[in-house]
């Protein structure tokens, strides 16, 4: 059997800051979070050490019995240290050349090898279902490389919060969308 990795995108948050709090709607999404997966068989769960990202999967954490642990290579991407008007331009444009770097910022190649490097340890560890909660930019990296064409219009079509499943063997990966919030939630 290979690996189960469910790809988490946090719940809604009251801003982009390191700190920033999940907002009552995030909250409420958190739970939503928990209820989703609490058929599901975890054996470890990693986050961003971002407070949105650990407060979207504490609550299934706890009742799972789970350690929360957190890798700083999760965190959010960081496209430019300066604020950028056409920043979804620019986002555009990293996803077709993963080398563009911006002001301050890491180039798409960089942020997806730091998740990446998650991926490869938990694939060499004893852990068959993880759960890796992340940023909508950073987990839209990871999915394209298991599924190329996901790129910037995957990215685009990211909710707040969001599941995938990446299916990893020996022979091959998978990767499939598990959340849909505007039906009724619903998994295998």
């Amino acid at each position: 059997m290979g690996k189960r990795i469910y790809l988490v995108r946090h719940c809604q948050a009251e801003g982009q800051e390191f700190d920033a709090p999940l907002t009552e709607t995030g909250k409420k999404q958190a739970e939503k979070l928990a209820k989703f997966f609490s058929t599901i068989d975890l054996d470890s769960v990693i986050s961003s050490p971002y407070h949105r990202a650990i407060q979207s999967v504490t609550l299934l954490t706890r009742q799972k019995e789970l350690e929360l642990k957190l890798d700083d290579r999760l965190s959010e991407r960081v496209l430019s240290a300066i604020n950028l008007d056409d920043w979804q331009d620019k986002l555009e444009t990293s996803f077709q050349d993963l080398d563009v770097t911006y002001q301050g910022g890491e180039s798409s190649r960089e942020a997806m090898a730091r998740g990446l490097h998650v991926i490869e340890e938990v694939c060499q560890g004893s852990s068959k279902n993880i759960l890796i909660a992340t940023h909508g930019n950073l987990m839209a990296l990871m999915i394209s490389h298991f599924s190329p064409g996901f790129g910037f219009d995957g990215w685009k079509t990211l909710q707040n919060p969001d599941v995938y499943l990446i299916e990893i063997d020996s022979k091959k990966s998978t990767v499939d969308h598990l959340w849909n919030e505007k039906k009724d939630v619903s998994h295998r």
